[in-house]
């Protein structure tokens, strides 16, 4: 089965109202939908985007641009793509742009050789389990005040969710800790309280800020600092009996490599479009295993959970439905868990009348 052709498309995805974290206000999405065609009729998705619709256009003419490395070739030589496409990139460097290009494809010939063998990726990759803890994360903003913190984690509780996160990133790390206190009185002992600082402190606020935390025992402290300071973000890691996590703004295996020598998180949390797409999260994920870390994901909860299905040491699967509605199916939900689709390769198609709708309906991405 022969590639020919690869296709992009760009949608605004347009949030109902603007919401807020440490990294600033967010609007809308520019996304990149991505279909590979085969000589046999089988196509491939996948998906990757912006945030604010800020360079999506260059996204979408780095996939462009890495699409002649696989048109007129096996579909199923992944890793061999994966290569050459690495080396390809030497130039422009092996971060940023380029690594998110490669991810876009690799997701999308994942995606087709599963539906080639009529199996679901976490099959096609070893199946470790058929259902991943998950917790909700679209909510509980910055921007909310404290009463609309309290009620919509008691929302979420009652749909059912056994673990949610917060962010914090308040000037006064007095005002983070009312807020978690208050929602952690609302949801009780027994549900799982993350709380995020979306990389917005230095080493000492976020060890001072940590230390005041303890008491509410979270299930982690994500993204305290930058996400190039990993030294830091061991020392903070070190100072803390609460876990640390992160790894959403890492590149590849080698990123996540020197977060492991430094012991620089307790539970990684790649990112499906940052990390070099299925091929590197997998990767990831088995050497996180090496060193006894936990692996959850970032974003993306149709496609990672298949990635979070395949590996034993994945703990959290994070539900942040932002691109749900662009997909025909939706994730299943069982007793605080996701079930990973049994449909091949993601399980989750492109909804096309959907998609026709919102090209017709606003701007396409610049």
């Amino acid at each position: 089965m022969k590639v020919l052709k690869v296709e992009t498309e760009v949608v605004l995805v347009t949030l109902p109202s603007p919401i807020g974290s440490a990294l600033g206000q967010i609007r809308d999405f520019g996304c990149v939908l991505v279909t590979v065609r085969t000589d046999e009729g089988l196509t491939g998705e996948n998906l990757i985007f912006t945030l604010n619709n800020r360079r999506t256009a260059v996204l979408r003419q780095m996939v462009d641009e890495l699409a002649d490395l696989i048109i007129g070739r096996d579909a199923g030589h992944i890793a061999n793509f994966w290569t050459r496409a690495w080396e390809d990139i030497n130039f422009l460097g092996h971060k940023g742009v380029p690594v998110v290009g490669i991810s876009a494809l690799d997701g999308a010939l994942w995606d087709l050789a599963g539906k080639a063998a009529g199996l679901p990726l976490y099959r096609m990759l070893g199946g470790a389990h058929d259902r991943v803890p998950i917790y909700h994360s679209g909510g509980l903003w910055l921007s909310l005040a404290t009463d609309e913190l309290v009620e919509e984690a008691g929302r979420f509780a009652a749909e059912g969710f056994g673990a949610m996160k917060m962010r914090l990133g308040h000037a006064d790390p007095k005002e983070d800790i009312a807020r978690v206190r208050a929602v952690r009185q609302a949801i009780g002992p027994k549900i799982k309280l993350m709380a995020d600082a979306n990389q917005g402190l230095n080493e000492a606020q976020a060890i001072r800020l940590g230390r005041m935390l303890e008491e509410f025992d979270l299930t982690w402290f994500e993204e305290p600092l930058p996400a190039w300071d990993l030294e830091g973000l061991a020392r903070v890691s070190a100072a803390l009996d609460t876990p640390i996590a992160s790894g959403e703004t890492e590149y590849t295996r080698y990123g996540f490599r020197r977060m492991l020598e430094l012991r620089s998180a307790d539970i990684l949390m790649p990112d499906m479009q940052r990390v070099g797409g299925l091929s590197e999260f997998i990767r990831v994920g088995h050497m996180a295993e090496s060193h006894d870390v936990a692996v959850s994901s970032h974003l993306f909860p149709e496609t990672s959970i298949q990635a979070l299905g395949a590996l034993s040491n994945a703990v959290f699967l994070e539900y942040m439905p932002w691109f749900s509605p662009l997909y025909n199916e939706r994730l299943s939900f069982a007793d605080g868990c996701a079930i990973v689709p049994e449909r091949p390769g993601w399980g989750f198609t492109f909804n096309r009348d959907y998609i026709g709708h919102l090209r017709s309906s606003g701007p396409q991405g610049a």
